[in-house]
Order: C-alpha cells, then sequence, then structure tokens
C-alpha cells in the first residue's frame, strides 16, 4: 500500500518515512503544501499523512480539496495544534483521525495500521488470498494453500503481488503499477516490470500454485487462475 507524507519538518519526514517502510508500505514525502496537493490529487495513495502548518498550502485547504475532487485516501492529519476547534475542522472536512505533536511514532504507526485495515474485506488476519495463493502481509512469504509448499519473496515482487492480489477483479495498466509501486516521478523501464513479473511467474510454478499472472496485450495485467490441465 502507498503512502503519503506531507510533513514540513524534513527530519520528522524521514523518520515517520523511514518507519513505516520498514514496515513495507510504500512512501512517498512532500516537504510543502503545493507539492503535497499536487501528489495527493493524483489518488495513487491509500493513506495520507497530512500536516497542518504547511508552506504555501496549508493542511486543511489539501484536505478540503482532495475531497472536493472525490480523492479517497484514508487522511491522519499531523500538528502541533491541539484545540478541539481544529481538531473538529479536521474531522469534519474529511479527515479519518487526528495526531497532535509531540507522539510517539509507534502510536502513529498503529493509527496508520488501523485506518489501512478498514473496509478491506480482502484482508484477513495480515493475509492476502486469490485461488490457492496465500500473501503473508507480514512475512513476505507467499503459500499454496492446497500443498503447503511456500517461498520467500523479493520486496518489490511483494509490492507487485499485493497490489494485484488487492485488484485481482480488475485489469491494471502499466502506468497504474509504476505509479503505485515505482511512484509518480519513476524513471522504471518497461523491461525491469517484465523481470519481476517474471520472477513472480517462476515463484508460484515452483509452489505448483495455478494462479497466473495474465497479461492483456495493451491493456494491462490481470491475475488468473488456471484450470489444471492448463498448469500441467
Amino acid at each position: 500500500m502507498r503512502i503519503l507524507v506531507v510533513e514540513d519538518e524534513v527530519n520528522l519526514a524521514d523518520v515517520i518515512a523511514s518507519t513505516l517502510r520498514k514496515e513495507k508500505y510504500l512512501v512517498d514525502v512532500s516537504n510543502d503544501g503545493e507539492d503535497g496537493l499536487y501528489n495527493a490529487l493524483s489518488g495513487v495513495y491509500n493513506l495520507i499523512i497530512l500536516d497542518v502548518m504547511l508552506p504555501g498550502v496549508n493542511g486543511f485547504d489539501i484536505l478540503k480539496e482532495i475531497r472536493d475532487e472525490k480523492v479517497d485516501a484514508k487522511v491522519i492529519m499531523l500538528t502541533a495544534k491541539s484545540e478541539l476547534e481544529d481538531k473538529l475542522n479536521g474531522l469534519n472536512n474529511g479527515a479519518d483521525d487526528y495526531v497532535t505533536k509531540p507522539f510517539h511514532i509507534e502510536e502513529l504507526l498503529a493509527r496508520v495500521n488501523v485506518q489501512l485495515r478498514k473496509n478491506s474485506d480482502k484482508v484477513i488476519s495480515d493475509v492476502l488470498v486469490f485461488g490457492d495463493l496465500r500473501l503473508n502481509l507480514k512475512t513476505s512469504m507467499i503459500e499454496n494453500i492446497n500443498n503447503g509448499e511456500n517461498i520467500q519473496v523479493s520486496l518489490k515482487e511483494f509490492q507487485l503481488l499485493e497490489y494485484l492480489m488487492q485488484n485481482s477483479d480488475i485489469i491494471v495498466s502499466k502506468e497504474q503499477i509504476y505509479d503505485k509501486i515505482w511512484g509518480l516521478d519513476n524513471e522504471v523501464e518497461s523491461n525491469n516490470l517484465e523481470a519481476y513479473l517474471s520472477f513472480i511467474r517462476k515463484k508460484l510454478k515452483v509452489i505448483g500454485s495455478s494462479v497466473n499472472i495474465k497479461a492483456m496485450r495493451g491493456l494491462g495485467y490481470k491475475l488468473e487462475v488456471l484450470d489444471e490441465k492448463t498448469c500441467k
């Protein structure tokens, strides 16, 4: 899952981003309001950690604009302001949670995890399931539910599989994958994506899974379950 941190205190932003990345979240950072608003409006983020006091555009204005534009990312307001009026302002304008500085980074991480688990009926006990394939979100292991075979996947393989499994009912375009996995300013080569998808396909075969990543010409990729005859 992808998170945007909009925070003008560079050191604090780095600490937050580093902590989230250790939990395997994809994280982008904006250090001013204008850049934060631009990135937030992209719609590629699952959650936005949004400071209120920002240069350029303040957090309340960013929140209002992204909600007006129907961006449905979860938003945690992060600010030194603790007055009830400020909290109500954020919550009434579409924020999902509110954390007051100073705070413990463990508390913020817990609140992030809570928000990203809400309304996700595909996430059960930290796993994603599609067909006979189970992806453990804590250990980065993939397992064939039917035979118990499992194997570790790399960070990029994990991120790609997580995104594809969360969107298993649709075709995901290359552009969507680039934005979600490598970020908006990515310069990733097309063959890099194909290489990672090839690695995943090989690991799926190793554990005997019937799940395949199907390339839809001119459209993108979609998970499918092959029948037994096709798998042989």
